[in-house]
C-alpha cells in the first residue's frame, strides 16, 4: 500500500513500483527473523510503517519543485534522499533502545496505560478497514460475511472441521473471492466503471505481474550513493519515534494473545533497539519507509490462535523468496485491496479488544482508571483524526511553520493514535493519585514483569536461543 501511494508521486514507474516492494518484503523478512531470535523473541511480524508516509511525502514534494532530465532521475533522486534520512535516524531508536531509556521510561506503565494504547493500536488504523471495503462493496463484503461464518461457526460442526476452519479459513476465503473477483474482472463487470473502482475492484489494476523481474536480489545502495539533508534526517526522527511508540503497544498486544507476559523492560529496550538496527539496514538497501510490529500480524494470532514463533521464522522465508523470485510475489499482490479490508475489519478488532482484556489487572471500579483510560482513548482518536482532516482539506498539516522539519516532526507524532495514547496516559496515570492509587492500578501484579526476575516465565519467553552466559567459563 505504502509504495503503491508514494512510488507514482517520485516519477516511478509500475517496475519501480515492483521493485520497491520486492525490497520492502525482503527487509520485512530479514527485521522479523532479528525480532524473533534476538529481538523481543515474540511471534511478530515487522513491516513498512505509515509514520513514515509524512516526512517521505515532504521529501517527494522538496524534489517535485527541481529540474531533472526525466521522471527517473527524480524517482532516483528521491530515492536516495530517502535512503540517506533512513540511515541516519535510525540512529534515533539505536540510542533509546540499547542505552535503556526506553526500558527506564516503560517502567512508568501500568495496566492502565497499556488499555488505550493496545486498543488505539487496533483502533487507530480503521481507516483501512470498512472504508476501504465499500470501495468495492461487491467483494469486501462477501469476504467479511464469509471470513466471520466460516471461521467461527463453520468450526463447530464436529471436532475435525475446529481445527480445519479455525487455521485455514482465511486462506481458503482469500482464495474464494479472489477467484470471484478474478471472474468479475474477466467477464466485463468493471468495463464501463470509474477508473477509482477499477483500481479496487479489478485483479489486474497492479500492474505488477508484467512489470516485476523473475528474479531480482535487493543488494545495498541499489538506487545509489544515499543523499544526507538535515531537514530530511529530522522529519524521518519524528516518524523513528512514532514507530517506537506504535511498536510497544503492539508487543503488548502480541505477548498478550501469544500467552506470553508482558515483555519486560530490558526486552522492550533491546527490541527498539533493533528496531534501529533494522532501520539502518532498510536504509542502506533502499527501503521506502522504516519498519514497524505489523497489527495485522498480531491480530492472526488471535484469529488462528497459533502463538509459535516457529511458524513466524518459517514464514520469513516465504517473505525472502516472494521478495527475490519477484513474479510469484506479484500474482499476491493482484489481490483487490477491499479483501485485505475485510480481513482488518476483524483483526484490528481483536487487537483493539485485547486492549480492553488488561483492565481485568486493574480496579475497574475505580472512577480515577475510568478517567484516564476514557481520556487516552478519546484524546488518542480525536486529536490525529483532527489531523488527518486538516491535511486533507488545506494540503499540509496544521504545524505550519517556516521550518519545514519541523512541521514533519509534529504532524507525525500527532497523526498516530498509540503515541498520543501513551504521552496523555502515561502523565495522567503518573500525576493523578499515583501513589494512595498503587492498588486501583494493577501495580502489584504489574511490576513484577517489568523486571528481568520478577517472574519466572520471563526467562523462557524472552531469553536468547543460546544462552552465551551459561557457555561462558566460570
Amino acid at each position: 500500500m505504502i509504495s503503491s501511494i508514494v512510488v507514482p508521486q517520485m516519477g516511478g514507474s509500475h517496475g519501480d513500483k515492483a521493485r520497491v516492494i520486492q525490497t520492502s518484503l525482503f527487509m520485512s523478512g530479514i527485521n522479523t527473523l532479528l525480532q524473533t531470535f534476538i529481538g523481543t523473541r515474540l511471534p511478530t511480524v515487522m513491516s513498512a510503517s505509515f509514520a513514515y508516509l509524512i516526512p517521505v511525502t515532504s521529501i517527494i514534494k522538496d524534489f517535485s519543485f527541481r529540474t531533472f532530465e526525466d521522471e527517473r532521475q527524480r524517482f532516483v533522486h528521491t530515492m536516495r534522499a530517502i535512503q540517506g534520512a533512513l540511515i541516519v535516524s535510525s540512529f534515533v531508536n539505536i540510542i533509546i533502545g540499547y542505552s535503556k531509556a526506553w526500558g527506564n521510561f516503560s517502567k512508568f506503565f501500568s495496566p492502565i496505560v497499556i488499555v488505550p494504547t493496545v486498543c488505539l493500536v487496533g483502533l487507530g488504523l480503521f481507516e483501512q478497514g470498512f472504508p476501504q471495503v465499500a470501495k468495492c462493496v461487491e467483494i469486501g463484503l462477501p469476504m467479511l460475511i464469509l471470513l466471520v461464518f466460516s471461521q467461527q461457526y463453520m468450526k463447530h460442526i464436529n471436532e475435525r472441521s475446529y481445527f480445519l476452519f479455525e487455521r485455514f479459513a482465511l486462506l481458503a476465503c482469500i482464495a474464494i473471492i479472489w477467484a470471484f473477483a478474478a471472474i468479475l474482472t474477466v467477464g466485463g463487470a468493471y468495463n464501463n466503471v470509474s477508473e477509482k473502482t477499477k483500481q479496487h475492484c479489478r485483479t489486474d489494476r497492479s500492474y505488477l505481474l508484467s512489470s516485476a523481474p523473475w528474479i531480482k536480489i535487493p543488494y545495498p545502495f541499489q538506487w545509489g550513493a544515499p543523499i544526507f539533508v538535515a531537514s530530511h534526517v529530522f522529519g524521518m526522527m519524528g516518524a523513528a519515534l512514532v514507530a517506537l511508540f506504535e511498536s510497544t503497544g503492539a508487543h503488548y498486544g502480541a505477548s498478550r494473545l501469544a500467552g506470553a507476559t508482558p515483555p519486560p523492560a530490558h526486552v522492550l529496550s533491546r527490541s527498539i533497539g533493533l528496531q534501529g538496527i533494522g532501520m539502518l539496514i532498510e536504509g542502506i538497501f533502499g527501503a521506502i519507509a522504516g519498519s514497524t510490529a505489523s497489527v495485522q500480524n498480531i491480530g492472526l494470532l488471535g484469529m488462528t490462535r497459533v502463538g509459535s514463533r516457529r511458524v513466524v521464522q518459517i514464514s520469513t522465508a516465504f517473505m525472502i523468496f516472494f521478495s527475490i523470485f519477484g513474479k510469484f510475489g506479484a500474482l499476491f499482490a493482484s489481490i483487490p485491496l477491499p479483501i485485505f479490508a475485510a480481513i482488518y475489519c476483524i483483526l484490528f478488532g481483536l487487537v483493539a479488544s485485547t486492549g480492553v482484556s488488561f483492565f481485568q489487572f486493574a480496579n475497574n471500579n475505580s472512577l480515577r482508571n475510568i478517567y484516564v483510560i476514557g481520556v487516552s482513548l478519546f484524546l488518542g482518536i480525536s486529536i490525529p483524526q483532527y489531523f488527518r482532516e486538516f491535511t486533507a482539506s488545506a494540503g499540509h498539516g496544521p504545524a505550519q511553520t517556516n521550518a519545514g522539519w519541523f512541521n514533519d516532526i509534529l504532524n507525525t507524532i500527532f497523526s498516530s493514535a498509540p503515541t498520543i495514547s501513551i504521552l496523555v496516559g502515561t502523565f495522567l496515570d503518573n500525576t493523578l493519585e499515583a501513589i494512595n492509587a498503587a492498588a486501583d492500578r494493577g501495580l502489584s501484579w504489574w511490576i513484577p514483569f517489568q523486571n528481568r526476575k520478577g517472574d519466572i516465565r520471563t526467562e523462557e519467553f524472552y531469553s536468547y536461543p543460546i544462552r552465551v552466559r551459561e557457555l561462558l567459563p566460570r
